[in-house]
């Protein structure tokens, strides 16, 4: 084998990323309790500059802290008043048709959202629908009949109690 007359150089070893700091986790924290906060009420609320908090704001989603800012959205308040949880276990487990069957999923109208679990079933399918006729014919439609679903077993959610969010551990 001819030896490569431009050889590369090794880069730089990798680093991990910087841990958060304090001003990082209250960064994190105020945003969790609310989004919408400008950046001047962040600074404040914090206690330091605006422009350090911008150039902050900036790592925080470059290093993947922060994904993305959501509303809080009720789904009786649309129209879709039930919800429930769609436990579902898979025939097979290959890992393209996993992928494939959690994205598509995730698709679907009403969906809320999908998690690929471990344990005696494979995804946890989070809904909310109009009634339970349309619960039962969004998981006869769209889950029971898919190729590959060995088991299917829906809860319905009577009420959801939120937890602490994203908090940053110290």
């Amino acid at each position: 084998m001819p030896k490569n007359p431009h050889p590369l150089t090794p880069g730089p070893a990798p680093t991990a990323p910087p841990p958060l700091d304090a001003v990082d986790r209250a960064l994190v924290k105020a945003l969790v309790a609310d989004a919408r906060m400008s950046n001047a009420a962040l600074a404040r609320a914090v206690g330091i500059a605006e422009s350090t908090c911008v150039g902050r704001m900036r790592s925080l989603r470059d290093r993947g802290v922060i994904t993305g800012y959501h509303a809080a959205v009720d789904p009786g308040q649309l129209g879709r008043p039930l919800q429930a949880i769609i436990a579902i276990r898979l025939a097979g487990h290959d890992r393209a048709q996993v992928e494939a069957f959690g994205d598509e999923m995730a698709a679907l109208p009403g969906v809320l959202t999908a998690h690929n679990i471990s344990g005696a079933d494979d995804f946890l399918v989070h809904v909310s629908t109009e009634s339970p006729d349309a619960l039962r014919d969004f998981v006869l439609d769209n889950v029971s009949s898919r190729p590959g679903v060995s088991h299917v077993q829906t809860s319905l959610i009577f009420r959801t109690h939120p937890g602490q969010h994203h908090e940053p551990s110290t």
